[in-house]
């Protein structure tokens, strides 16, 4: 099978928000190419001791997406089109901003970004795909298995790292958790693995629920202690009703901004009262959009963390 291929041509400034833009309108996995050189930390992730030296950086990024044939090409192309014009919109220099089309042969697309994906540490936790091998140095570690599939979130990305330290910091062995946009799981299950009691998570994605279930299988946790829904909490009414309301002690939703802003007044129906509100997916430039959301809806800010260009918000319900 032939399948069609779409590669943006973009800046290495937007190639974040583009890739969540993308996943947000349903393709399911993308390749990113540019000439950033690797940090220490993605040196220490790769099984060799000795990097060629790359291509100076030029600020060009080409992300690539593949489409069968028979699925409805334009309105997805329009969809990213859209998105692209946003983010452009929000002062963002996405460059060329041009969709160069081509063909490719069939390809294992789906499991060939295990490549690519290793272990790695957030602080003194482990997170690492099912197929490695936990190192006797690593045993005293807290450990999350994730494979993450066509699902969003292996926790290398900032802003799953932001709200693992805040969900770290507030948890407590009482804590019911709602994850709004759960993806592969991953805030779930540390939540779950740093303490906390029973986690709720709700994605628009099927591919997400199946991806979030699995993980939470290979982590040894339970369907009575993680559950989760496809559906949107914003609007679906059977969604609000099996999350419950005024039910839980933290929220966690990182997506990104101009979904936040909606969400915020919706999410705090869900929580309790002392509840903790934990937010990423933020640019640097619509961090002040976020607090005013949050203030808006009643909540008392508590602290704003920030990871590279990403912000996370946290704020409480008095």
């Amino acid at each position: 099978m032939r399948w069609n291929k779409y590669t943006l041509i973009t800046t290495t400034e937007a190639e974040d928000l583009i890739s969540s833009m993308m996943m947000d309108v349903g393709i399911e996995g993308i390749e990113i190419e540019d000439k950033v050189p690797l940090s220490e930390q993605d040196k220490s992730q790769m099984f060799v001791d000795i990097l060629p030296e790359g291509p100076e950086d030029d600020g060009v990024a080409r992300i690539s997406f593949y489409l069968e044939p028979e699925t409805d090409n334009a309105a997805v192309l329009a969809a990213v089109q859209k998105g692209l014009d946003e983010i452009r919109g929000w002062g963002i220099d996405v460059g060329a901003g041009t969709i160069e089309a081509s063909q490719t042969e069939d390809k294992d697309w789906i499991n060939n970004w295990k490549e690519y994906f290793h272990q790695f540490y957030v602080d003194d936790i482990l997170i690492k795909p099912s197929w490695e091998e936990v190192q006797p140095k690593d045993r005293d570690k807290l450990l999350i298995q994730i494979d993450p599939g066509t699902a969003f979130g292996t926790g290398m990305h900032e802003t799953t790292q932001l709200c693992i330290r805040q969900i770290r910091k507030y948890v407590t062995p009482e804590t019911l958790l709602l994850d709004v946009g759960t993806g592969s799981g991953i805030l779930s299950i540390a939540a779950l693995k740093l303490g906390a009691s029973y986690a709720f998570g709700t994605d628009l994605d099927p591919c997400a629920i199946s991806a979030a279930v699995e993980n939470r299988e290979v982590n040894g946790i339970g369907e009575e202690q993680f559950q989760v829904m496809a559906g949107n909490i914003m609007e679906e009414e059977t969604v609000k009703e099996t999350a419950g309301y005024e039910k839980y002690h933290m929220v966690v939703a990182n997506i990104l901004a101009e979904v936040l802003l909606p969400l915020t007044p919706v999410v705090v129906k869900h929580m309790k009262k002392g509840g903790i509100y934990i937010t990423s997916g933020i640019i640097e430039e619509k961090e002040d959009a976020v607090v005013n959301a949050v203030k808006e809806a009643g909540l008392e800010l508590l602290e704003v963390t920030r990871q590279g260009e990403w912000v996370s918000v946290t704020a409480r319900k008095n």
